[in-house]
């Protein structure tokens, strides 16, 4: 399982460097492909391969004219592409996620169990300043039986 937060850095070439214990877990288990996209052009998700192909294998069975479907496919097709870690763990984020992602610099890296998030260390921080942890969220969490 991919979990916690580490700090990283996107180079000017647009490369992340996948924090170690992420890399070590994903080519562990699923090998050096991944495929990196977005929902919502705020942030960039890194999918081990084998992860995404479970995803795509799931959508392939809905209606292919359903409308959450579709919209689904629109953005992490628009936003994503397939890519490989190169030898010292880094993934090329292409130039149009980079770009509506705003990551360049100093970046968060955090574990989502099955994927990665990244975020601009700052954009991200201002999330979590903006939509603090409340007793609803509890509750509703423990709906969920956690």
């Amino acid at each position: 399982m991919l979990r916690g937060n580490y700090t990283a850095r996107i180079d000017s070439k647009g490369r992340l460097k996948v924090p170690t214990p992420f890399r070590r877990i994903i080519e562990e288990k699923h090998g050096s492909k991944v495929y990196v996209t977005s929902l919502t052009a705020e942030n960039v998700r890194i999918y081990p391969l084998p992860e995404w192909e479970s995803i795509e294998q799931r959508l392939a069975l809905l209606p292919s004219m359903d409308p959450a479907r579709r919209k689904f496919l629109d953005r992490t097709n628009y936003y994503g592409q397939q890519a490989t870690m190169d030898g010292q763990g880094r993934v090329l984020i292409h130039p149009l996620l980079r770009k509506s992602a705003g990551v360049l610099g100093d970046v968060a890296v955090l574990g989502y169990l099955t994927y990665l998030e990244v975020w601009e260390l700052e954009r991200f921080q201002q999330r979590l300043l903006s939509d603090p942890y409340t007793e609803e969220d509890e509750a509703a969490i423990a709906r969920l039986g956690i």
